[in-house]
């Protein structure tokens, strides 16, 4: 069954920019910008910010927002304050052994980093591998996670598999059955992410009073650090 996945991504694997390093700054880039974010919107936003910061020092040495005020528009604006705090750790003290150390890293990421950067043999296990692993009941090895990640994303898709277009179909005991759907996220319009969001885009412009924005949102944004107050004034952090 590998080898049939490895034959059809050879010719049908996603070209995107991330899977042309081994640079771990670049895979923690890339793998924080698509948690939760379409590749396609992901990619030029990626090439933009490894433009402007090419690797972990130079994030470090800039202010934490600017890399929030960069991260406009990606959403999940934590990610942005995680990557700049990660960056500003690895800068100090290099690249820790244990990577779930640094801010924002989970067993995930960690284990994309050590398979795209450093090549070891830690297969990552994003929703869409998990979901090609659990439907064809096969072990593949850590040289597969590219592949098995595109499967995922293009024909082994959660609701309705493309089957009849799939590499593995022949091979595969699910062939044909469809799963029901997870339950989504509620709507952002209209609700306290959008309004969040909002306030945090107002600011990234430029700082304003407190009285003129939205309080509620503007305190939960600083108590994740993504915004300061200082005499009735809100701005990004320094």
């Amino acid at each position: 069954m590998e080898s049939l996945l490895s034959s059809w991504y050879a010719t049908e694997g996603r070209d995107l920019p991330w899977r042309r390093t081994n640079d771990p700054y670049a895979i923690l880039v890339s793998e924080l910008m698509l948690q939760q974010t379409q590749v396609e919107r992901v990619v030029p936003r990626y090439i933009a910010w490894l433009e402007r910061w090419p690797t972990a020092e130079a994030l470090a040495a800039a202010p934490p927002g600017d890399a929030i005020r960069e991260w406009q528009g990606l959403g999940y604006n934590r990610r942005a304050l995680n990557l700049h705090r990660a960056a500003r750790e690895v800068a100090d003290a290099g690249w820790p052994e244990d990577l779930t150390e640094l801010p924002g890293v989970g067993p995930y990421t960690a284990a994309a980093i050590r398979c795209f950067a450093y090549g070891e043999n830690v297969l990552p296990v994003d929703v869409n591998v998990a979901r090609v692993l659990r439907r064809t009941g096969h072990s593949f090895s850590a040289t597969s996670a590219q592949a098995l990640m595109d499967l995922g994303a293009t024909f082994c898709v959660a609701r309705t598999p493309r089957c009849e277009r799939c590499p593995l179909a022949s091979l595969c005991p699910s062939r044909g059955v469809r799963e029901h759907p997870v339950r989504k996220q509620g709507p952002f319009e209209g609700s306290f992410r959008q309004r969040r969001a909002e306030t945090l885009r107002l600011v990234s412009g430029s700082s304003h009073a407190l009285a003129a924005l939205d309080e509620e949102a503007v305190r939960s944004l600083e108590r994740d650090g993504l915004v300061a107050v200082r005499a009735g004034v809100v701005a990004l952090p320094d």
